[in-house]
């Protein structure tokens, strides 16, 4: 791919598409979070200990800054590009810095957006209070849109407050993220479940959107079930019912079936509540659990047994009572096209006792509130036909986000979700083409200072990835509200933002200037750049570079001409972004410029203010 320069020979043309996305893509953890979060910029900012600005910058993006910091997905961190250098680095701890901006900002009560006491006249429903819901609500409140949101449980949050245990995140924490929403001037109406999405829609909203997660727990039809009902128990009901108190206890031996994030929580919750013995099984082989990795070692560093390649076969009942589960051992075989398939051996079946069971084998979507006849069509899931750009059903006023829109998938998903569809929301209203979607806000600026001077510190540290202290296992486990993680304290966290590689400050070339001296390819400690012949085919290029480019995910930076004909190339997967290249260069050929990218969101349409 080019990335040429303009005439004057200074600064790529930012405003082509083709270059938005190659920049962006440079900044491998913002490319890969769902919201796009600017991850180097507020790494730098809690570096500088400004964390209410880190806070804030989080807050734009991805709404929930605190509540991810403990429990995001992180697809950011495995895209981290500190995690390609050698086979012994880590990616920089994106997520637990998250927190430590959250858990150190001073009062942002004045920072967060005016909302004005004259409405625009536009109403929107929204059906659920969880991530994708709240953000629609965060983005539309501001523009003057009366808002009311539904909700049949007693808070807001939705599934991150019925499905994420408190020692994991803290009642203060979710309630304080979700407030700075709701105290947006939201209408609520919580303990309502909304059982006709016609009945929404005669009360004359302009659009509703819906936002109610993937809600219904699968359940397992083995001989013994209904016998055994009272000790066998779905996953998320399971989990709901303790967070709102319904459940207090379990019995002594329990067994957790499943292998994903849900089983995980079950299994630690029930030790807390009086599990003595928990054990949690899989069909699947354990390199193939569903669950983070960090889950399932949460789990394991509290003693609880993982027994993969088991598959529940019967609920073994005894004089009107479970007392047991029978399992087959089997073995994964897979085929030339990689499917798999669960062998059994030959060996006796497993028998483990319990007293109660819990079923967290996947989640499904539920609809049966919305009428089939009101003009959404639905798939061959049973689940609404929507539109992954705008998030519009086949109705016009009618939007989803979140889990209920896909299936499930995570908090930082559907808040990225919940961007779009306010988006959407927002055209739509206006009387505008939801297709039309509004550009983000990109820059690129130089970062000189002086003639060897940035702006920023851009010595790459060699610590290692910095663990979070836990709470001691004995007194985490005595009860369920005590929060195991304790985060870092002020050290640590500037030891770990230090190992950032700060990827949104670009290497930028200037082909007129460029001497052709080399210097800035021998001082390359990576070995990124080469000077060479252009080549048409992009495989040959790769191998020609000093070290072969063998990332093909991972876009080349070419350059235009050189006065020999030769184009400068640099890899950008393995770059530290240290500037030793512009440090060096004797004709200032090399700038390093910071791209800021930031996605838009319903606020960045303002076409319908100037009427």
């Amino acid at each position: 791919m080019d990335i040429k320069t303009n005439k004057k020979g200074a600064n790529v043309d930012i405003k082509k598409k083709e270059n938005v996305d190659f920049f962006h893509q440079v900044v491998d953890c913002q490319y890969a979070c769902p919201a796009h979060t600017p991850v180097p910029e507020y790494i730098r900012l809690i570096a500088q200990g400004k964390y209410t600005e880190a806070y804030m910058i989080n807050w734009q993006s991805n709404v929930f800054p605190g509540i991810l910091g403990r429990t995001c997905d992180r697809p950011c961190e495995p895209a981290c590009r500190r995690g390609r250098l050698d086979d012994s680095e880590e990616p920089v701890a994106i997520c637990r810095l998250k927190r430590v901006a959250a858990d150190n900002k001073d009062e942002i009560s004045t920072l967060l957006p005016d909302i004005p006491k004259e409405k625009n006249g536009k109403r929107i429903a929204l059906i659920g209070g969880g991530p994708a819901s709240l953000t629609v609500a965060r983005d539309l409140a501001p523009l003057g849109y009366d808002i009311t949101l539904f909700d049949e449980q007693t808070k807001g949050g939705g599934m991150i407050r019925s499905q994420i245990p408190s020692f994991r995140l803290p009642d203060e924490v979710l309630d304080e993220e979700v407030n700075y929403v709701l105290d947006m001037g939201i209408s609520t109406h919580f303990n309502k479940r909304v059982d006709s999405l016609k009945a929404v829609l005669d009360d004359d909203y302009d659009a509703v959107f819906i936002g109610t997660g993937a809600p219904k727990g699968r359940d397992l039809d083995l001989p013994g079930r209904t016998e055994g009902e009272a000790n066998i128990h779905i996953g998320v009901e399971w989990l709901a019912n303790v967070a709102f108190k319904h459940t207090d206890a379990i019995g002594k031996k329990v067994i957790v079936l499943g292998g994903g994030n849900t089983a995980m929580d079950c299994c630690r919750t029930a030790l807390r509540l009086g599990g003595e013995q928990v054990t949690v099984t899989v069909r699947s082989p354990f390199a193939t659990m569903k669950a983070s990795p960090w889950e399932i070692e949460d789990a394991q560093h509290e003693g609880i047994p993982i027994l993969d390649n088991h598959v529940p076969k019967e609920f073994i009942i005894k004089d009107g009572k479970l007392t047991a589960m029978r399992f087959e051992k089997v073995k994964a075989e897979f085929d030339d096209q990689g499917n798999r398939s669960l062998v059994p051996l030959d060996e006796p079946p497993v028998i483990i006792e319990c007293d109660d069971v819990l079923i967290a084998v996947g989640q499904s979507n539920s609809f049966p509130w919305i009428e089939r006849d009101i003009g959404i069509a639905f798939n061959k899931w049973d689940m609404p036909k929507v539109n992954r750009t705008t998030f519009a059903t086949t109705l016009p006023n009618v939007f989803v986000g979140g889990d209920a829109a896909f299936g499930p998938e995570n908090v930082i998903t559907a808040v990225a979700h919940g961007h779009q569809a306010a988006i959407s929301i927002d055209l739509h209203c206006q009387g505008q083409d939801i297709k039309q979607r509004p550009a983000p806000d990109v820059t690129l600026l130089s970062q000189k200072m002086g003639v060897h001077e940035w702006s920023y510190d851009s010595q790459v540290s060699n610590d290692d990835r910095n663990i979070v202290p836990l709470m001691e296992l004995q007194e985490a486990l005595k009860n369920l509200n005590n929060e195991v993680e304790l985060g870092f304290d002020e050290k640590r966290a500037i030891s770990e933002a230090a190992r950032c590689l700060n990827c949104d400050m670009q290497t930028v070339f200037t082909e007129k200037k460029c001497i052709e001296c080399d210097a800035c390819v021998d001082v390359c400690p990576t070995k990124v750049l080469t000077m060479t012949s252009k080549e048409a085919d992009e495989q040959i290029l790769r191998n020609k570079l000093t070290v072969p480019a063998k990332n093909l995910e991972q876009p080349l930076y070419v350059s235009g001409d050189l006065a020999t004909g030769r184009v400068m190339v640099k890899d950008e997967d393995l770059c530290l972004h240290c500037g030793l290249c512009a440090e060096r260069c004797p004709t200032a050929a090399w700038d390093l410029q910071q791209f800021t990218y930031n996605e838009a969101t319903a606020c960045d349409n303002l076409a319908h203010k100037a009427d």
